[in-house]
């Protein structure tokens, strides 16, 4: 009796286990009819490598980003709609016990955009976005270029060495992102339900100890 049990029981198991894996398959199938593809992996922009670096005059950061846009934003591009990019580093001082003291944020709008007419991808460092202004702008002829000039930052100045006081533990936070806000309205109602418009990002950060000297202040490797 005990031993029909155990069969019956193992019966009930693998049709279990045969019914979750049909499951699975239908749905795959179900995906692949309506478009809808398997994720091979995460779109995303992350910092790779950040520092903060002294100069003669100020605390500079220095920084270079993985970016990995994705088919379906390469091909918006393509299509001359722009892309915005939000940059934003950040320097505060630990505390005790109280909230961290803010030193300087320094941040800032990339505009990734492609003309048609000269065929060549424009990157600027957008002001106001809304009124489109720009401190200064690149052209070039391939998007990958374009995007590794846009991944480079190099000893952007953040604040005056004056303002930290030399041995004292500072704590430093990058990051770069996409802005769906910047988007066409129906690509904002697109971007709710579909990944492929979202970009996995990361803040980065660390700690630095303030020098008297011009040298590294530490980042991420």
């Amino acid at each position: 009796m005990m031993r029909r049990w155990f069969a019956g029981y193992h019966a009930r198991i693998r049709r279990t286990y045969l019914s979750c894996a049909f499951g699975l398959m239908s749905l795959f199938f179900l995906g692949a009819s309506l478009g809808v593809t398997p994720v091979a992996h995460a779109e995303d922009i992350e910092a790779k490598q950040a520092s903060i670096v002294t100069t003669d005059e100020h605390y500079a950061l220095s920084a270079q980003f993985n970016i990995d846009l994705g088919r379906r934003l390469e091909d918006v591009i393509t299509h001359g709609i722009p892309l915005y990019f939000d940059f934003e580093t950040v320097i505060e001082r630990p505390r005790k016990y109280w909230v961290n003291e803010h030193i300087v944020t320094r941040s800032f709008i990339y505009r990734l955009s492609y003309h048609s007419l000269t065929q060549q991808y424009r990157l600027a460092r957008v002001t106001n976005a809304i009124q489109d202004g720009s401190s200064l702008y690149q052209n070039f002829e391939k998007l990958g270029d374009a995007l590794r000039a846009m991944s480079r930052i190099n000893g952007l100045p953040l604040v005056e060495r004056r303002r930290l006081i030399p041995g004292e533990t500072y704590v430093a936070r990058v990051r770069l992102s996409l802005n769906q806000n910047q988007l066409p309205k129906p690509f904002q109602i697109d971007a709710l339900t579909n990944s492929d418009w979202r970009l996995s990002t990361k803040t980065n950060e660390w700690s630095f100890v303030a020098s008297t000297t011009a040298n590294s202040g530490g980042g991420t490797p």
